[in-house]
């Protein structure tokens, strides 16, 4: 198995975690929580989302949470902008990177963003352009790679067209979902065949949400042909509100095991993102669905006889 001496882990769970809690995680905690990540030797963060509040209530304070977080020399913290209204109000909080997205699938892109694929690049297009204008890196973030809730399977030639779209904007990295966990091995294999040979694999970062259980062998697959940036979310939090049954991201925590047992670099201590763990876990007031979390409640509750 040929693999990568090191990987980047980018930390998506304070946006794409926490987006769909159902319960308000006040701004606070999410502040000591974020500067608490700062410390694990992550260098990349996803702090919020300048979505409209009425969409995303949890994320309604994305301007006092970037203002208040104690940032950490080396980390780089990223918020997702929809428009150039909601850059504006990431500009003036100082966001170090920003996030655009969209969906491969016209029904998930129409669901999600109320907007036909072509109706959503030109939109995309002037943030890139005025987030550039500004000094700012882009990320691109392309949903439903794999399969869609609605029109089932997605083409790796539909993903190709739109990946392609999103580079010629000017984007710097490209993040592939497979938003509703439906992707195994050999889908990924066919997927990035498709994709390898015309995009840099330095530029794509795979996001795999975990909701089959399939996601870390997912990542196996893509470290194998030469994938090294993967987006995972502390706790295994998320999911979406248009896939049921949607659950989150593949866990850090489990990422980190499976990678360091591996023999794979990560500059992360996966001691101190448990601790980080153990706090989010505490604000919610519900368990994480972790392996490595299971492992420590279980250990911390175990009693001994004999």
């Amino acid at each position: 198995m040929k693999l990568p001496k090191s990987v980047k882990i980018k930390e998506v769970g304070p946006r794409d975690g926490l987006q769909n809690e159902k319960q308000t995680i006040p701004t606070e905690d999410k502040i000591t929580w974020i500067d608490s990540l700062s410390k694990t030797g992550l260098s990349y963060i996803e702090v919020s989302s300048f979505v409209h509040p009425k969409w995303i209530p949890q994320l309604a304070d994305a301007s006092e949470v970037l203002g208040k977080i104690q940032r950490e020399q080396g980390v780089t913290y990223a918020a997702l902008v929809p428009n150039l209204r909601g850059l504006e109000r990431a500009l003036v909080a100082n966001v170090d990177e920003v996030s655009i997205f969209m969906s491969a699938s016209e029904a998930h892109n129409k669901n999600n963003i109320n907007k036909s694929i072509e109706e959503t690049y030109p939109i995309l297009s002037e943030v890139v352009k005025e987030a550039k204008a500004a000094g700012k890196t882009v990320r691109g973030y392309l949903s439903t790679v794999i399969g869609c809730p609605y029109e089932g399977p997605v083409a790796a030639s539909q993903v190709r067209k739109v990946s392609d779209r999103l580079f010629s904007m000017g984007i710097d990295e490209l993040s592939l979902g497979d938003t509703i966990g439906v992707g195994v091995p050999n889908q990924v294999e066919k997927l990035l065949e498709e994709l390898l040979p015309h995009f840099d694999a330095n530029k794509l970062a795979m996001h795999f949400h975990d909701t089959r259980g399939t996601a870390l062998a997912n990542i196996v697959k893509s470290l194998e042909m030469g994938i090294t940036i993967f987006d995972s979310s502390l706790g295994g939090l998320g999911g979406c509100p248009y896939a049921k049954g949607a659950s989150g991201n593949v866990a850090t925590e489990d990422l980190l095991y499976m990678l360091h047992g591996m023999g794979i670099e990560t500059g992360i201590d996966i001691d101190t993102v448990m601790e980080s763990a153990k706090l989010i876990e505490k604000v919610r007031g519900k368990k994480l669905n972790s392996r490595q979390m299971d492992i420590l409640n279980a250990e911390e509750g175990a009693v001994c006889n004999g």
